[in-house]
């Protein structure tokens, strides 16, 4: 199923308007209020799209094309629809702040009890978490970028009242956003002979060497990483002195939440006060690491830089955040990468070392790190192509584009998902859970992102090809029936694993944000100049060295003849070999499909004209 965005984000559109909105008011389900990651996630179906994609934009009503105003009717007319966004908006930052108008981000009932016939307190439910953190990060900034260009469309006193109200709460959640994710950031150290330090070493070691080899060469590749976190990480964290010792091991990343015990941040020119107290250990997780990495690159975006998003303050913080943002990057990826022959990633499942878990989904999060650091340092070399296989492989061990089996376990990482416990959790009554069920979801935003990344054809080909396939799974899963709760939207994936048990559909803003991410990160892809290939470039020089020479000879003869046609068809030759010659570095094989024809109608000419003079 080949990936049409434009249309596909319509769909989207057009079913998230009739689900959320009636009259151009947003209707509220039961997720509203309860998780502000729900919440984030469905304004975002909405805004990212609005913001990211030139076609897409509602922020300049004059601008908004038909077909986006027909799938966005039950928000609004043209005039209407931003207005309509922004209360909208409002709702939300109301509904996620405190009794002292403090920004909260509360993962609601998206945190699961740790046993059985167990209910969330509401203490509990109020815990922000970091998927809130970084959801809350890009959802600000879209919402600023939206009104600093939406503020020049409109004169209307009110609604500049709303605009300048809205902009003071996005930038004052934005800040405690970034904040709490700079406090959930944390280092773990740990001995080589503890029960972690020996996964560590047997995760990475693959048992090919002995424990004292890997050690050694842990140390020797991470000492850059260590000196680094020893010099440069001042806010927020407190981690382990014992780092400084070489022959302890470590980890970096991001905790769930804010560490416990993890200082305020203070040295900011305007003071924030009400920085909530930590429960998290201090375990990295490779999926909130992921999580956040997300959200920090819309920190540096473009978009974010152009349009001068940032204060002082939040500038302060965002480079703080890129440092961690760097530091985990390259951690992770030393770690996937580890030793000279197979990698530890292309050893599936990933087992996880401090939660002893493993799955092929933390496979998926350990490649989207390395993904994350491909793109920072734009490899296109051998990584990158053995990062495809791996995506390939995880898409056949998650039955995403083979068959499953009967009573097949695969099902699991759709359904119910994969789960984790919330280290920590349980200084506030009760241990909690974290449920994942994008498995597929994941793997096609990854996939684009890294076909994006990469400038080899085959390699690119193949990613295509695996993204199609992922996409097609995906849509086949989308809600379907009259009566049903988010009919167009996700998840139900009983519609492609028809022989699983227990499986219905259920209402998921998790999965259809994230298709929504990957159907603009397709657009971006296709935005891109193709890949040149150095093979076609040289055969469309040549083939335009050729008909440049034999169009010369045909001019030679144009000057003593007083043929109309012929002049004309001369001068539209000259017009595609012009052309020809601006797309050769960029676009060869088009190059190639426009000189063929140019040599073929020259050998017409040059025949016609021979002919002529034969009959004289």
């Amino acid at each position: 199923m080949q990936i049409k965005p434009r249309q596909h984000l319509l769909d989207i559109w057009r079913a998230m308007a009739r689900h959320s909105f009636e009259d151009g008011k947003p209707i509220l389900g039961e997720t509203d209020g309860t998780s502000s990651v729900a919440d984030a996630e469905r304004l975002l179906c909405l805004l990212y799209p609005a913001t990211e994609v030139p076609a897409f934009r509602l922020d300049q009503p004059d601008t908004t094309e038909r077909d986006v105003l027909r799938a966005l009717e039950r928000i609004g007319t043209r005039l209407e629809i931003p207005a309509n966004i922004i209360s909208a908006l409002a709702h939300f930052m109301r509904t996620h702040t405190d009794a002292d108008n403090r920004p909260t981000f509360p993962g609601g009932h998206y945190f699961r009890p740790g046993g059985p016939g167990v209910e969330l307190s509401d203490e509990q439910s109020r815990l922000g978490v970091v998927d809130s953190y970084s959801m809350s990060i890009t959802l600000c900034l879209a919402t600023l970028g939206f009104l600093k260009v939406y503020e020049a469309s409109t004169a209307r006193p009110e609604m500049r009242r709303a605009i300048g109200e809205l902009r003071e709460t996005t930038n004052t959640r934005l800040t405690a956003a970034m904040i709490s994710l700079l406090r959930s950031f944390t280092v773990n150290v740990f001995d080589a002979e503890s029960e972690q330090g020996k996964r560590l070493i047997q995760v990475i070691g693959q048992g090919s060497q002995s424990d004292r080899q890997v050690l050694q060469q842990f140390s020797r590749r991470l000492r850059p990483l260590r000196a680094t976190i020893i010099e440069s990480l001042t806010r927020g964290i407190q981690f382990d002195e014992s780092i400084r010792d070489e022959s302890q091991l470590f980890e970096c990343g991001w905790a769930w939440g804010v560490v416990h015990g993890a200082p305020e941040v203070t040295d900011l020119e305007t003071p924030f006060p009400g920085q909530p107290d930590g429960f998290a250990d201090r375990l990295p997780y490779v999926y909130f690491t992921v999580v956040a990495l997300d959200g920090i690159q819309d920190l540096f975006s473009e978009r974010t830089l152009t349009l001068g998003l940032l204060g002082p303050d939040q500038q302060k913080l965002a480079e703080a955040l890129r440092l961690r943002w760097e530091l985990s990057q390259q951690y992770w990826s030393a770690i996937a990468r580890f030793g000279a022959a197979r990698w530890p990633l292309e050893d599936l499942p990933w087992q996880t070392t401090g939660l002893r878990l493993e799955s092929e989904y933390f496979s998926l999060t350990v490649a989207a790190i390395l993904v994350h650091d491909l793109i920072r340092r734009k490899a296109t070399d051998d990584d990158l192509t053995r990062t495809v296989a791996i995506m390939e492989r995880l898409a056949d061990r998650g039955r995403v584009t083979s068959r499953m089996t009967r009573d097949d376990p695969a099902v699991r990482l759709h359904h119910p998902g994969v789960t984790m416990p919330l280290a920590g959790s349980e200084r506030t009554g009760g241990l909690l859970l974290w449920r994942m069920t994008d498995f597929s979801a994941q793997l096609l935003k990854r996939s684009i992102q890294l076909a994006e990344l990469s400038r080899n054809i085959a390699a690119q080909d193949r990613l295509l090809r695996l993204a199609e396939q992922v996409f097609e799974h995906l849509w086949s899963r989308r809600i379907e029936g009259e009566d049903a709760d988010g009919v167009g939207l996700w998840d139900d994936a009983r519609a492609v694993y028809p022989d699983a048990r227990d499986v219905g559909p259920r209402m998921s803003w998790s999965i259809t944000e994230r298709i929504t991410e990957c159907l603009v990160a397709a657009r971006n892809l296709y935005e891109q100049q193709p890949i040149r290939s150095p093979e076609l470039a040289g055969l469309a020089r040549e083939l335009l060295s050729e008909a440049t020479h034999l169009f010369g000879k045909e001019q030679l003869e144009a000057g003593s003849t007083r043929d109309g046609s012929r002049a004309r068809a001369l001068r539209s030759i000259e017009s595609r070999l012009d052309h020809a010659r601006e797309l050769v570095d960029e676009r060869p094989a088009t190059a190639v499909s426009l000189a063929l024809p140019v040599l073929q109608e020259l050998d017409t000419l040059a025949q016609a004209r021979g002919a002529a003079a034969q009959e004289v």
